[in-house]
């Protein structure tokens, strides 16, 4: 695994685009480019800082830095039967730690597990100005007060440049078992939410072309009585790497030309009234539409029920699907003041999140 550090590059570039207020597009492997806004400004390459700071198995914390890749990260982990329990998506080769932070994205372990939001313990950043904050611990117990490092973990760059991450791992769990069965949107739904209010070993969940897949991973027993209680078929382990490709998108549902909606749900909501294709995950709480339906009505029906629609990739009949949506009034001011705080000059990624920020 190679190691390096680039902090004195990197400082000294932001120092300069701070004096002459000159706009930074930050980049890491460039796999998630395609979430918010385009990138506006001179690119920012944060793939020359990597490399492993600490890792402590018997503590389960690992620090590294921005630039070093998933997948070096998760063979270092392998090797102690540890894991990233938030099963990071990469959406291409060569995603980093600091994109999959910065993007905040979590796979289907999420719901039952923690996003990424929940594994961040410690950051190191460069603020607009070019200064450079430490922000949490490398244990629990350090994090305490304004969790600034879990406020970076989703602002894709716009309130600083994440330079080294510390997160808590997990074990890998003794088994795993995923258990299939015919069942329609409404009645995926209901049991989905049955599932997880049962004292069980449940680690993802998702229905897609009215088939409801569910995973179990534990220790032998666990498992094994959950799936007798529970019942189904038992998918062939590892076949067709069912999960695998629902974390990166390779599954045949997402190979459509329409524009793809993330919406965010009350989990026991019931179908929405909206035409296009659907995949329902995160035990219902994550439903990913396939469909060529005005923004704006999709947004407003979604909202109706209590949730929140974001453009994830625009169709080939939409280009303009990926602009970020509008906040709230009370919102939008809390992001104003935030970004001034950490970025006054509006350097970092602007716009990225917000239009006109």
């Amino acid at each position: 695994m190679s190691n390096r550090d680039a902090l004195s590059s990197l400082q000294a570039q932001v120092c300069k685009a701070f004096e002459t207020q000159s706009p930074l597009a930050i980049v890491g492997s460039d796999s998630k480019s395609f979430l918010g806004t385009a990138d506006e400004g001179t690119p920012l390459s944060t793939a020359g800082h990597r490399g492993v700071v600490s890792y402590e198995p018997e503590e389960l914390v690992l620090t590294a830095r921005a630039g070093t890749p998933l997948d070096e990260l998760e063979a270092l982990l392998t090797e102690k039967r540890q894991m990233l329990a938030f099963e990071p998506p990469r959406f291409a080769p060569g995603a980093t730690l600091g994109g999959t932070i910065a993007c905040g994205l979590s796979g289907p372990r999420a719901p039952y597990c923690g996003t990424a939001r929940d594994f961040v313990l410690g950051t190191r950043i460069l603020n607009g100005r070019g200064e450079y904050l430490r922000f949490g611990g490398e244990v629990m117990k350090n994090v305490a007060g304004y969790d600034i490092s879990r406020l970076m973990t989703g602002a894709c760059g716009t309130l600083g440049i994440l330079l080294e991450i510390s997160l808590k791992v997990l074990p890998m769990p003794e088994r795993e078992l995923t258990l299939v069965r015919d069942a329609s949107a409404s009645d995926a739904i209901e049991l989905m939410n049955r599932w997880a209010g049962l004292p069980i070993a449940l680690s993802a969940t998702c229905h897609t072309d009215e088939r409801l897949y569910l995973r179990l991973s534990g220790p032998e027993a666990a498992v094994g009585e959950a799936s007798k209680r529970i019942g189904g078929d038992s998918m062939v382990e590892g076949e067709n790497n069912f999960w695998l490709k629902l974390r990166e998108h390779t599954l045949e549902f997402f190979n459509r030309p329409e524009s793809l909606w993330r919406i965010s749900l009350p989990s026991a909501t019931p179908p929405l009234a909206l035409t296009g294709a659907w995949l329902t995950e995160w035990g219902g709480a994550q439903r990913w539409l396939l469909s060529d339906e005005d923004g704006a009505h999709i947004s407003e029906i979604v909202a109706k029920a209590g949730g929140h629609a974001l453009s994830f990739r625009a169709g080939s009949k939409a280009p303009e699907a990926s602009d970020p949506p509008p906040l709230s009034s009370p919102m939008l001011s809390i992001h104003r003041r935030l970004k001034q705080a950490f970025d006054p000059a509006g350097i970092l990624n602007p716009g990225r999140l917000l239009l006109g920020s």
